[in-house]
């Protein structure tokens, strides 16, 4: 069952310098991904993005002088990551992590950003590698990849003398977050919405029920659309990547004080929301919040999931601003 969700139309913010625009294919949309036009905003920075650390702006004001700057970040691989900066001028940033075949464009990471720029906090959202208009090969699996992309934004914004404060992820998304928390400590909130606890789940529905046997035969399987093009291939190697990631394991590693939230839907019908009960069985810092009636892309609950999300986002920065004045 798939749930198709819209792409929020921005306008085109003005920007201080245009480089050459890259020509990078991406993956056929899926599931959640939006429709999104190549190259819509200019490259502001390849290295470190201009801000200015000392705005102090009123919520009044706020809105109107965000501005969205498009950063180039290379990853471990040497591929070039591209993103959209909402930057406010706060010294904290908040990395927003797009799902499955998905990209930045996706309503709910356009969503996301907009309500943390309400709260005068900067957000970053950005394609991973093989998806939108990032560099490199799209991979089935490749979690483990995908939170090496993060932690390469995460060193980008820490060379930039920004703190990156939380970590959000929608669908796959939340699973990288969660993944990534488990390796380093350097993030103590994160916020995984609808991420998938049992990765050994959802991949009958999307290859077919013979696919063992016909990887084994072939050493791939082809994803083919309604109209039987095929939109990927899932090779054997990649395969076994997702079935060897063990999130259990790894969420058992959380640090105690990192603050992680769940948000599931409970008319999830491409994730179940028993995965996010079992988040909440393991990770010892943990809140859980079920939103009724949402389905996998929150169609009709975009505005209670961002509100929750930029709500504990920014109850607990105010909460560690306090720690930090006692």
């Amino acid at each position: 069952m798939t749930n198709a969700c819209c792409l929020m139309q921005m306008p085109s913010p003005a920007f201080h310098s245009v480089h050459s625009p890259l020509s990078i294919s991406s993956p056929p949309k899926d599931r959640c991904s939006p429709t999104f036009s190549l190259n819509q905003y200019p490259i502001t920075s390849l290295s470190k993005p201009k801000f200015a650390a000392t705005l102090r702006m009123s919520q009044s004001t706020r809105s109107s002088v965000v501005e969205q700057q498009r950063v180039l970040i290379s990853n471990k691989h040497g591929e070039k990551l591209v993103g959209l900066l909402h930057e406010t001028g706060s010294s904290v940033i908040v990395i927003l992590c797009h799902g499955f075949r998905s990209n930045k464009e996706d309503k709910t990471m356009v969503n996301l950003a907009v309500a943390l720029e309400k709260e005068g906090i900067s957000a970053f959202r950005f394609d991973f590698a093989g998806n939108g208009e990032s560099e490199g090969t799209f991979e089935y699996g490749h979690y483990w990849r995908e939170a090496d992309d993060l932690r390469a934004v995460i060193e980008h914004f820490n060379g930039a003398n920004r703190v990156t404060s939380a970590i959000v992820g929608h669908s796959k998304g939340g699973g990288v977050v969660l993944l990534y928390a488990s390796k380093y400590n350097d993030i103590h909130t994160v916020v995984n919405v609808s991420g998938r606890y049992d990765l050994k789940g959802g991949i009958e529905d999307r290859l077919g029920k013979d696919f063992m046997q016909k990887i084994k035969e072939d050493g791939f399987v082809d994803v083919k659309n309604k109209s039987g093009t095929i939109s990927y291939r899932v090779t054997w190697e990649s395969l076994m990547d997702r079935l060897n990631t063990n999130m259990h394991e790894a969420c058992l590693q959380i640090d105690k004080s990192c603050r992680v939230l769940t948000v599931h839907g409970s008319a999830d019908a491409i994730i179940p929301v028993a995965d996010a009960l079992e988040f909440a069985k393991i990770i010892p810092n943990h809140k859980l919040r079920i939103v009724e009636g949402a389905d996998h892309c929150y169609t009709s609950h975009q505005a209670e999931l961002t509100s929750i999300v930029s709500s504990f986002i920014k109850q607990v920065l105010e909460e560690d601003r306090e720690k930090s004045s006692q």
